[in-house]
């Protein structure tokens, strides 16, 4: 179906955008997405580098009479977030997202769409590959890892751009104007544990949590979405006294809500475990009915494994997930309906004689990260894990006062006769992290409308994205003037 989204409108962008989806561009895994921007700058004989990290910058002159107007730098990451379906059968490394079309959304089939930062990417390459299109003078910052660690935007040296003004294409809403965002830091627990054996005349389960909404960990955490690790570790903690762990298998990464979790376990007691269950699982799909109305709990028979967790370790291990604060910490007292600081219970694996358990530690505040982080951290040290801080990146302090601020707010007020909605996000923009070492560029955030973003439920809206790209075309002619 990806020939059917090569024809909407505006047609340059919808097909860079299908380019770049048939293209694997996982975190980490950059490779042939750097090569297929060399490449295109290339074939436009723009002059395009690559920088020791791996982010690629494609430079391209004024347009005729646009020589006075200000440098602009406009950015957008490379890579996108890898998650399917349990049930899709899909090869992320070698395969290109498969698009459909759905009333007014561009969705892939069971996979993430990678519209998060794909279409601000083909934003980029429009402009660049067009003649007709009247701009200043651009620098074309196409960063790579933004979503597991923003090592690309992290890594770039002082003084390799010269724009004055950073564009960056990462916000979700086409109301919305971007002026902050929030920093962040990951949270890796582990702790090693000596199984031991099964008892031989015991029964085995797999238990199941499935169906929920996931979404962006940043983004989606204030709207009470359900957490397969915090239910999945819910039903084992309730029937710890008749149970027996041997292995649990839930999240993925770090910025993205779970959507899923398992576990094997082991009982002597089938009729109390099996009774005892139901009524649990029943209890939790009645509690999230209104907001998970696709949540399953599930059971199934499965090979006796042959290690387990002691009944120290298990339960040293659940209550140590219980007590890690998932969620809404702090709102913000000075922005209202913004989230200051929250966690991600993001991944949990129990397998082999090791425990790992991975967060995501968000906050627009520094105080308030450092804060929340080591009262989790504090947590798992006393259950006697191992843990780490890392990939610790700043956030972006909103500028009212902001020149180009100014020029959106009046551009969208020009274009739409209404007024966008200014605010910060509670995501991890890389402005943030760009402005340590480009402290005096003045940086803005908008994007088309995109929804259900670091899931499979992410979709693109085809009629914001057209009112997105008029938008584009218009700040670009209004750029200010050289000072």
């Amino acid at each position: 179906m990806n020939s059917e989204i090569r024809k909407l409108e505006p047609i340059a962008l919808w097909n860079n955008f299908a380019d770049l989806n048939a293209v694997p561009r996982a975190s980490k895994k950059e490779e042939r997405v750097i090569a297929f921007m060399v490449e295109f700058g290339n074939k436009l004989n723009l002059e395009t580098t690559v920088d020791k990290v791996g982010n690629v910058i494609i430079k391209k002159p004024a347009t005729k009479g646009m020589e006075n107007r200000k440098a602009i730098v406009m950015q957008s990451h490379l890579d996108m977030v890898h998650q399917k379906n349990n049930d899709t059968i899909f090869n992320f490394d070698s395969e290109g997202i498969q698009m459909i079309i759905d009333a007014d959304w561009v969705k892939a089939k069971g996979t993430t769409l990678g519209a998060d930062n794909g279409l601000g990417v083909a934003t980029i390459m429009s402009v660049l590959a067009s003649d007709t299109i009247a701009h200043p003078s651009i620098e074309a910052l196409f960063t790579i890892d933004e979503e597991t660690g923003m090592t690309g935007a992290m890594g770039l040296e002082a003084g390799y751009l010269k724009g004055e003004i950073l564009l960056n294409l990462d916000t979700e809403d086409d109301d919305e104007i971007g002026v902050g965002c929030a920093g962040g830091v990951d949270i890796t627990s582990t702790k090693q544990f000596k199984a031991i054996a099964a008892p031989e005349n015991a029964m085995a389960y797999k238990i199941t949590v499935k169906g929920l909404q996931g979404g962006h960990s940043g983004m989606d955490i204030h709207k009470g979405f359900g957490n397969a690790n915090k239910l999945l570790n819910r039903i084992l903690y309730d029937l710890q006294n008749i149970i027996m762990i041997s292995e649990v298998d839930g999240g993925g990464l770090r910025n993205a809500i779970p959507r899923e979790s398992n576990a094997v376990i082991v009982t002597s007691n089938k009729e109390d475990f099996e009774n005892n269950f139901y009524v649990i699982a029943k209890t939790i799909i009645g509690e999230y009915a209104v907001v998970e109305d696709d949540l399953e709990i599930e059971l199934e028979e499965c090979l006796l494994p042959q290690k387990i967790l002691s009944e120290q370790d298990q339960r040293i291990l659940l209550q140590v997930i219980y007590v890690t604060h998932n969620g809404v910490f702090r709102m913000s007292p000075d922005i209202e309906n913004l989230v200051e600081t929250s966690n991600n219970l993001a991944r949990v694996l129990v397998k082999d004689g090791d425990i790992q358990i991975l967060c995501l530690t968000r906050s627009s505040v520094e105080s308030g990260k450092q804060n929340l982080a080591n009262t989790i951290r504090s947590g798992f040290k006393l259950a006697g894990f191992n843990v780490t801080l890392s990939g610790n990146y700043p956030g972006w302090k909103p500028n009212p006062n902001s020149p180009i601020l100014k020029v959106l707010k009046d551009v969208y007020q020009q274009c739409f006769n209404a007024e966008p909605n200014v605010l910060a996000c509670h995501a991890g923009l890389e402005c943030g992290i760009l402005g340590t070492n480009y402290p005096e560029m003045d940086m803005i955030s908008f994007g088309p409308t995109i929804k259900g973003a670091h899931s499979p439920d992410e979709r693109a809206s085809i009629s914001s994205t057209q009112k997105y790209w008029k938008y584009v075309l218009e700040i670009l002619k209004n750029i200010p003037v050289k000072n």
